[in-house]
C-alpha cells in the first residue's frame, strides 16, 4: 500500500496568523497582478477577505509585506515589498524542506 503524508504550515505571533499557504498565495498573486482586486479577482476571494489578509499580514511583520496606492484617475496598484518578497521565499523554502522531511520519515512507515 503506498501512503501519503499531509500538512499545512503556518506561521503565528502572539497577535495571530502572520503567514500561512492562502496567504502566501495572495501574495504571489499580488505580485503576477500588481492589483490587490485583481489578485483577489484570481483567488476567487472577495476584496474586503484580501485586503483584511493583507493588512493583518502588514501589522504582524516587522515591516510591510505590500505598498499599496489609491486608485484614481491613473488607477492604483499594489506591489511586493523587498521584505514581502523574502518571506515568501523563506515560506517556500521551509515547506519544500518541511515536505522532504516528511516524506523521508513516510518511507519509514511504509516499509
Amino acid at each position: 500500500m503506498k501512503y501519503k503524508i499531509k500538512s499545512r504550515i503556518w506561521i503565528e505571533s502572539d497577535h495571530g496568523v502572520f503567514l500561512g499557504e492562502g496567504r502566501v498565495r495572495l501574495l504571489k498573486a499580488i505580485a503576477k497582478t500588481g492589483s490587490l482586486s485583481q489578485a483577489a479577482k484570481c483567488l476567487g476571494m472577495s476584496y474586503k477577505k484580501a485586503w483584511n489578509l493583507l493588512n493583518s499580514m502588514n501589522t504582524i511583520g516587522n515591516r510591510p509585506l505590500v505598498t499599496t496606492a489609491i486608485g484614481g484617475k491613473g488607477g492604483g496598484g499594489a506591489s511586493l515589498t523587498a521584505y514581502g518578497e523574502e518571506v515568501i521565499q523563506t515560506f517556500d523554502e521551509i515547506n519544500q524542506k518541511c515536505w522532504e522531511f516528511l516524506d523521508h520519515e513516510l518511507h519509514k512507515v511504509s516499509l
